[in-house]
């Protein structure tokens, strides 16, 4: 294992409540899905408040954007955990979090009076958000992610391999080749600027993350998907769909969609409403984690399955980076690891292709006039470059009009 530094290079200087507010103000006012999460914070941190230089703000978006998990999300556990220790961590996380979970939860009580008339076709208008939303993330990661031949044929190859089995157990299988394949396949691949992040515990925290994001992970994939839904299952079912979120917020809708639609937790059209309605709300895109918990019928009240649902999908994330907080330097000087994260996140492209033809294109998409709908909304997020959230009054809006007109199916 690495050398770990004790000392931490800034000591906290900080308090929880300090942290909390500003995180707070940062959950209800930052639109735009985790890249301009990024921005807010540079802006907040950096340049306004001065809680960290650019260098330091640097280091911890690199590991951040390496590990899985949401990387916005992780850049403010880090931010707080440096600031004012495991408080702030818990402090950040808890107001960055909190406005779009009760958001989604409030959303998830009210689903079940959207169902016919002009809730069902409002509903219809949100799953025409996901369509955009994700064909626009998807364009992204392509260019990003698999900029070359060999990286693209990965990708397809890791579609492929879902698509046509359906197979929840062969995204991690694709995962893991793209692991393997990396080093092999992407050997352009640049590696991460070498950095060296400072914190103030040392290794046994280090070992004991480690151990519990192993332990529970290997509990997660060996439980199995039940077609009655437990507390349990469905902390499992969350807590591997965290794990396993290389490249960004969109991938985790192909491995929640694996985890609640195919046992039958979740309906398709509910699922991709709950989808479409978080591209509404300010804040992480993991909060659909909330939507999900409160809506599986476990038999408890909704915003028990709710907390389940969203710590399960957020510790992995949190535990990975501790423990690799104080390892990164060491991390990136293997000459095998841009590699075998290239591979991986040429993998996890393929993942969302296949998750766009199915189910968000399939149940989106009904009839020419979705089409259209759909069309423009993304003509709005590529190239006039509107939020994403701007694309719900549209979406929803268009299929009101176009429900009225008799146009749609």
């Amino acid at each position: 294992m690495p050398d770990i530094d004790l000392p931490p290079a800034v000591p906290p200087t900080g308090n929880a409540r300090e942290v909390f507010g500003v995180f707070l103000r940062l959950g209800l006012t930052a639109f735009g899905g985790p890249i301009a999460h990024l921005g807010y914070f540079r802006e907040v941190f950096v340049q306004r408040r001065g809680w960290l230089d650019e260098a330091r703000f640097a280091q911890l978006l690199a590991v951040c954007q390496f590990l899985p998990g949401p990387a916005s999300s992780q850049l403010g556990f880090a931010i707080g955990l440096l600031r004012a220790g495991w408080r702030g961590a818990l402090a950040a996380f808890a107001g960055f979090t909190l406005p779009s979970a009760l958001l989604m939860l409030a959303f998830a009580l009210l689903a079940p009076q959207l169902g016919q008339g002009i809730g069902a076709v409002a509903v219809h208008g949100l799953k025409l958000v996901a369509v955009v939303v994700v064909a626009h993330g998807l364009l992204g990661m392509l260019r990003a992610l698999a900029p070359d031949l060999p990286r693209r044929l990965l990708a397809l190859g890791a579609a492929l391999l879902v698509g046509l089995t359906g197979n929840a157990w062969l995204q991690l299988v694709a995962i893991a080749l793209g692991g393997v394949l990396g080093p092999w396949v992407c050997r352009r691949a640049s590696a991460p600027a070498l950095a060296r992040v400072t914190v103030a515990y040392g290794r046994g925290v280090v070992v004991g993350c480690l151990a519990v994001f192993v332990g529970l992970l290997a509990v997660a994939v060996l439980w199995p998907a039940m077609p009655t839904p437990t507390v349990v299952g469905v902390a499992a079912a969350f807590y591997r769909a965290g794990a396993l979120v290389f490249g960004g917020g969109h991938v985790v809708l192909p491995l929640l969609q694996q985890s609640v639609v195919a046992p039958g937790w979740v309906s398709p059209d509910g699922f991709l409403a709950g989808y479409g309605a978080a591209q509404a709300v300010p804040g992480p895109m993991f909060t659909l984690a909330a939507y999900l918990g409160a809506v599986i019928p476990l038999g408890l009240l909704p915003v028990v399955g709710a907390l389940v649902a969203l710590l399960a999908v957020f510790l992995p994330g949190f535990l990975l980076l501790a423990a690799m907080l104080p390892l990164w330097g060491g991390l990136v000087r293997h000459p095998r690891a841009a590699s075998a994260m290239a591979g991986i996140n040429a993998a996890v492209v393929g993942l969302l292709g296949a998750a766009f033809i199915d189910p968000v294109w399939t149940s989106g998409v009904r009839a020419p006039v979705d089409l259209g709908i759909a069309a423009v909304g993304f003509a709005l997020l590529a190239w006039r470059r509107w939020p994403a959230w701007t694309v719900v009054p549209w979406c929803v809006g268009a299929a009101m009009g176009a429900a009225t007109l008799g146009l749609a199916a």
